[in-house]
């Protein structure tokens, strides 16, 4: 898996060059005072449509050949991956749907429809709108683009991992928010694939972290899903998840957050670093912060978006 990620990236990488920015990863002093690494934060939410999603988004939709892409798309999405699959659409020139479920956040909805994405209201969270977005387009003939269990989407999340080590080759550890397991799943996957070594962190919501109890359990399980600053990640995980052995396979250790931790993370990088993040960027360096392992490492956070609305940011502050 390893092997076929590393190939599966680096020809990401080249496939959605032209299309993605190359993100800047930043030393951070304040993360690197606090913590006793040597920190490093890759600024995703500075990437196109605000999160790193426009990567998978891509590299999925190149793949597809013309007629494929005739027939259109579908996705689902709690908001970052449908407003990256809409842009994608909207650059690429194809044609079709975003489901997204009832708790999705009303200003992420709103970018979604800026992109010209056309909007669907299905299931009361992720894992249930995921379900009903595969079930239409199978009986519609279209691509299912899913945020996280597919090989082309998570080989399009590494190329941050690419960039990551092409950038700060002596990066020894890696955190970054967990969902649907796609961006550590990928990240982490090709630095382990180069660098063995390297030690990656998974960081959930401790109100929504249906990856992290699956992998205690061993299968992919039901779990409760509370309110959390961390929309981006809240909601279960799709039965049969690729990402799932991915998960199990790349990440050394699973850490979670409460909503007080998130919510510090979230003041500290905007009063440190003066640039807008959301709450699944802020559950990384929560969990960095909240680690005494990082001392003495060469890590990079990756801060996967800046997708966060007013009422909820004002919430937060």
């Amino acid at each position: 898996m390893a092997h076929d990620l590393r190939a599966g990236a680096l020809a990401a990488e080249s496939r959605i060059r032209s299309f993605v920015r190359e993100t800047p990863l930043e030393h951070s002093p304040v993360l690197s005072e606090r913590t006793g690494a040597r920190v490093f934060v890759k600024l995703e939410n500075l990437q196109h449509t605000g999160s790193f999603k426009v990567r998978g988004a891509f590299n999925k939709l190149l793949t597809l050949d013309a007629l494929t892409r005739a027939r259109g798309v579908v996705a689902a999405s709690t908001g970052n991956h449908g407003a990256a699959v809409a842009y994608a659409m909207g650059v690429l020139g194809v044609a079709g749907l975003i489901f997204v479920p009832e708790t999705a956040s009303p200003s992420k909805l709103a970018s979604i429809k800026r992109l010209g994405g056309d909007v669907r209201v299905l299931g009361a969270e992720s894992a249930a709108t995921e379900i009903g977005a595969r079930k239409y387009a199978e009986e519609h003939a279209m691509t299912y683009v899913s945020p996280y269990n597919d090989a082309d989407v998570v080989n399009g999340q590494a190329t941050i991992g690419v960039e990551i080590l092409r950038q700060e080759p002596q990066i020894d550890a890696m955190y970054a928010s967990l969902g649907g397991g796609g961006l550590i799943g990928g990240t982490g996957g090709y630095a382990k694939a180069v660098k063995p070594d390297v030690t990656v962190a998974a960081v959930s919501p401790r109100n929504s972290e249906a990856m992290m109890a699956s992998i205690a359990a061993g299968r992919i399980v039901e779990t409760q899903h509370l309110p959390t600053l961390s929309d981006a990640t809240a909601g279960g995980v799709e039965p049969g998840a690729i990402t799932f052995d991915l998960c199990r396979d790349v990440v050394d250790r699973f850490l979670d957050v409460d909503e007080d931790a998130i919510r510090a993370a979230l003041r500290l990088f905007i009063d440190a670093h003066h640039q807008l993040i959301e709450g699944a960027a802020a559950v990384a360096i929560a969990g960095l912060l909240a680690d005494p392992a990082a001392a003495g490492r060469s890590v990079a956070v990756v801060i996967c978006g800046g997708n966060i609305g007013a009422d909820r940011l004002k919430a937060a502050l």
